[in-house]
């Protein structure tokens, strides 16, 4: 079956671009020119989405905290600024990587390729893991409390499995951002500090129990 992927963009030449090129490639690619068209081609169940940032209707982040509701797949940014801050928005929205405008065919594919291969790796081998009631379901990529789903974003979860993977032991952000980005990506791990509370507050608001601790001077910890 081939793998589908969304790229939206306001750029029709690029839509077009990328079309022709990822169709050549054996995908089966959708495209779409602003957010209400992005919206309506969820229903497909994209293995990836290509986001453009600088759109004028609806511009990519908040685009993609919406398409955060519904889809889980990896979310790479397509965008021609790229500041710290950018990136730390980004991410924080539920995106998984950026690529800078202009770029290379062979290098958006590239990126591709590793982001939907490290996705296949991680839908493999059913697993559960517990901790103090709380259910991490690593095949179906949920976890839950007392029957009770808690939703999270892709990268929220990535942190909880690598974290609950390696419980008591501590790590710093660096390696945590190894740990859930992976060895080649581009970001920076200032981000984990954000994604680290967001994944608190929802534990807490649930199950009213603290999982993740703080080890000062040195990082983070799951308390199994």
């Amino acid at each position: 079956m081939k793998q589908k992927l969304l790229i939206i963009d306001d750029e029709t030449i690029l839509t077009e671009l990328l079309y022709d090129h990822f169709n050549t490639c054996g995908y089966l690619v959708y495209t779409a020119n602003n957010g209400r068209e992005a919206a309506s081609l969820l229903s497909v169940q994209p293995d990836l989405i290509l986001l453009d940032i600088n759109m004028p209707d609806l511009d990519g982040m908040t685009l993609c905290k919406q398409i955060r509701r519904s889809v889980i797949c990896p979310i790479l940014f397509l965008t021609a600024r790229i500041t710290e801050q950018d990136k730390i928005n980004g991410f924080a929205s539920g995106g998984d990587d950026y690529i800078t405008k202009p770029f290379s065919l062979q290098e958006l594919t590239a990126r591709v390729e590793a982001h939907l291969r490290r996705d296949a790796r991680n839908r493999i081998a059913p697993k559960l893991l517990s901790s103090q009631g709380l259910i991490v379901n690593l095949s179906e990529r949920t976890v839950s409390y007392e029957g009770k789903e808690i939703p999270f974003s892709k990268r929220e979860f990535d942190i909880i499995e690598f974290l609950l993977s390696n419980g008591n032991h501590v790590f710093d952000k660096e390696h945590i951002y190894e740990g859930a980005w992976g060895f080649d990506a581009e970001g920076d791990s200032s981000v984990v500090k954000e994604h680290v509370r967001k994944i608190r507050t929802k534990l807490y608001e649930t199950t009213g129990k603290e999982y993740i601790e703080t080890v000062w001077g040195m990082g983070y910890k799951w308390n199994k």
